[in-house]
């Protein structure tokens, strides 16, 4: 049988979603499992999933560990969600990550990624806030959240030609959804985290981006 190629999931708590630690066998509640589920129905013994989320994890502690969980495993794909915590621990904590400082850290996270694996391919997404209980708690806590987080994203699509990576948006995914009434939680249970039908969301735009990037054709309607 030949070699697997290896999909790897990096970013924050979106991604991590409560995955196992120990070893790589329970990817988490989240995207990453739904794509891992999908995709091994419709093209089985193709692909190896690995998801190395770190919850709470800023632009700042991911370039940190990236040489542990992301270089040394040296995925064929390597996909990436993060920002949002940049923007949020400072409204909680005073401890975010501005957006100059977020764009020279992804940059300089990417340049060495490119570096050390050529000939991975990188997948971008886009951070992404709606209106829920823990960033619509006043107008002037959402309209940051709303601010920052659009400048996040630009930094991300930027970032997603300049290393000619593909870019997934999300925003706009969520914005679809999530305002039949305010602070609705069916999609994104707090503005930020996805419920399971919101991490479904997210699964299917990254497949459906997925196979017109590799060209996949497959029958199976999932």
């Amino acid at each position: 049988m030949k070699n697997k190629k290896i999909i790897l999931f990096q970013g924050d708590s979106i991604t991590d979603a409560c995955r196992e630690r120990e070893r790589n066998v329970y990817l988490g509640s989240g995207y990453p499992n739904f794509i891992a589920g999908i995709l091994e129905c419709k093209y089985p013994y193709e692909y190896e999933y690995i998801n190395r989320g770190v919850s709470g994890n800023r632009i700042t502690d991911m370039y940190a560990r990236i040489n542990k969980d992301a270089i040394k495993l040296s995925p064929d794909y390597l996909s990436i969600l993060i920002g949002i915590n940049d923007v949020w621990h400072e409204v909680d904590v005073q401890d975010g990550v501005d957006n100059e400082k977020f764009e020279k850290v992804y940059d300089l996270m990417l340049s060495e990624i490119k570096e050390k694996l050529p000939n991975t391919k990188l997948i971008l997404m886009e951070p992404f806030v709606v209106k829920g209980i823990a960033t619509n708690y006043n107008d002037e806590v959402w309209k940051y959240f709303d601010v920052e987080t659009k400048k996040r994203a630009k930094v991300v699509r930027k970032m997603a030609k300049k290393y000619n990576a593909t870019f997934i948006p999300l925003q706009d995914l969520f914005d679809s959804v999530s305002f039949e009434k305010e602070n609705d939680s069916t999609y994104v249970r707090d503005g930020v985290h996805p419920t399971a039908a919101g991490s479904y969301l997210i699964a299917k735009r990254w497949i459906e981006t997925f196979e017109k990037l590799e060209k996949l054709k497959n029958n199976i309607k999932i």
